[in-house]
């Protein structure tokens, strides 16, 4: 992200687009005003901050008080006359999220629905996944002006007030991403309401971090980590003490010895204390020594010597986000297909017919776009489906499509939202066998126009899965023709069709009933092969 935060008296030009981001986290309210240049460059103007007790409210009672929600509506109505007074007053043009300490509370669909009411701006509760996509979007936005994600395997960590979200990125790829209940605040909380001794708290916590230190462990050994980038409201303290001079704009290095030395001093401070000598709210001091002793022995962990600071934030993933207007681009694909890939070998894919097929799917795909109408997002999870379709073969051939659709279900693919991998795991599903029934509950589940994409996209994963029923991908250069509600495929180099014709009657019927087309396959040395599958 480029640009300053300055103030409401920057002008508006026309060629920029002014936008809002706003933040509902377990401390604080925070909202950042920018504009969006016609390059898709963001450049910020202002922020806000207003503490609230969202966390201490959800960790403690599992439900936001009366009083914060009163709280939050003020905040939110202030927010929007801001907003008013920048020209922002599109739906389209304002995202406001709320992460672990709003989606964790028993009332939070009553929470979210005052807001809006009050306010007239929707707050979006996210899950885990879509907390880890943004950030990644955001870090990668500001490694690529630093100098890239070079060949380092690189742990990115952020501690919240409610969770301690943790991204590898190795060879420039992102191989994981997971969410730990460890959260600043959660474990404030946690201690404070069993009493624990002032003089005992940094020491209890370091216990308490060690626990999911050594949880994280189970997952990424330390060997692979070179470096670990420490993101959040509460690091930022700790550099701003540290490195005084640091500059804005880049990552700032510390020693892990000092960083820890420091982390140690402020986890044994009262919050009080805190507050004054480091000029913080109370909300932003009582998180402080729980997060950073959490950094420091999560670094101490990897054996790394440095930590590297970022002032990079969840805000800034959701203004790069806006700035593309929500479109995935080639290399956050590229990210997903690669999640994926890992997934496939995880459970011993054949990779050969599992990429062969998702090529024959996007030719497809592709050939019908005036028919299915659906836009190049839908293409990915067709991708992504089509890669995976067999992994239930790991469990046993019996119902493996079943068996595909639990494991997809139940892992983690970077950058897809729990309704994107349950959407996948559905395609895959229904590559065979039963077509999508009212009777199957997470199909059901679904929106009915969801149902619909599902349908859609399994049609064309049974037709491309049928064109490589012998696995031995025979079928590279083909040419579609329309003839009245007939779809002929056209191959060129193939001997023998007769198992593609068995399987193309066997597995039609749902493209039939879609789409309204017969498929027909026929040998044609005449063909060149307008769609090279290689």
């Amino acid at each position: 992200m480029t640009g300053a935060t300055g103030s409401n008296t920057t002008p508006t030009t026309a060629a920029r687009r002014p936008v809002a981001v706003i933040d509902l986290g377990a401390s604080a309210i925070r909202m950042e005003v920018a504009e969006i240049d016609e390059q898709g460059h963001v450049h910020s103007l202002e922020t806000l901050q207003h503490p609230v007790n969202l966390g201490k409210d959800t960790f403690n009672a599992g439900q936001i008080e009366q009083d914060t929600i009163e709280e939050c509506v003020s905040v939110l109505k202030g927010y929007r006359r801001v907003l008013l007074d920048y020209g922002i007053d599109r739906p389209d043009h304002i995202r406001a999220v709320a992460t672990s300490s709003v989606r964790e509370a028993s009332n939070r669909q009553t929470f979210l629905n005052r807001l809006f009411i009050a306010s007239q701006i929707r707050v979006e509760a996210i899950e885990e996944s879509e907390v880890n996509r943004l950030t990644y979007i955001a870090v990668r936005d500001g490694l690529e002006r630093w100098g890239g994600l070079d060949a380092h395997d690189t742990l990115i960590v952020e501690v919240g007030g409610g969770s301690t979200e943790v991204l590898l990125v190795q060879d420039k790829h992102v191989t994981l991403s997971r969410t730990y209940r460890l959260g600043a605040l959660r474990m404030r909380e946690t201690l404070e309401t069993s009493r624990t001794p002032a003089g005992r708290m940094a020491s209890i916590l370091g216990r308490h971090i060690q626990r999911t230190v050594d949880q994280i462990h189970r997952t990424i050994p330390p060997e692979p980590v070179q470096r670990m980038i420490a993101l959040g409201g509460d690091v930022r303290v700790a550099a701003d003490e540290l490195v005084p001079e640091r500059s804005d704009e880049r990552l700032v290095s510390i020693p892990l010895k000092r960083f820890y030395q420091f982390a140690r001093q402020v986890a044994a401070m009262p919050v009080d204390e805190l507050a004054r000598n480091y000029h913080l709210g109370f909300q932003d001091a009582e998180t402080l020594g729980p997060a950073l002793l959490a950094y420091a022995q999560l670094a101490d962990s990897f054996d790394v010597q440095e930590l590297l600071i970022s002032k990079i934030t969840l805000r800034d993933g959701l203004l790069l986000e806006m700035a593309t207007r929500g479109m995935w681009t080639d290399h956050f694909r590229n990210q997903i297909i690669h999640s994926s890939k890992q997934l496939g070998e995880k459970y011993s894919y054949e990779d050969k017919h599992a990429h062969h097929v998702a090529k024959l799917c996007g030719a497809l795909f592709h050939e019908l776009q005036d028919e299915h109408e659906l836009d190049p997002r839908y293409e990915l999870l067709l991708h992504v489906a089509a890669l995976l379709h067999e992994i239930g073969l790991y469990v046993g051939n019996q119902s493996h499509h079943k068996h595909s659709q639990y494991l997809i279900t139940n892992s983690d693919l970077f950058g897809l939202s729990r309704k994107d991998t349950l959407m996948v795991a559905l395609i895959a599903r229904y590559h065979r066998r039963a077509i999508p029934k009212p009777s199957h509950v997470e199909y059901a589940a679904l929106p009915e126009s969801d149902q619909l994409i599902v349908a859609k996209l399994a049609a064309l994963l049974r037709i491309a899965d049928a064109l490589d029923q012998n696995h031995m991908q025979q079928i590279r250069d083909i040419q579609f023709q329309r003839n009245g509600r007939q779809l002929m495929i056209r191959v060129h180099g193939v001997e023998d069709l007769t198992l593609e014709r068995f399987a193309l009657r066997d597995k039609g019927q749902l493209f039939r009933d879609i789409f309204g087309l017969t498929v027909e396959i026929r040998r044609d040395a005449r063909v060149r092969g307008i769609h090279h599958v290689r």
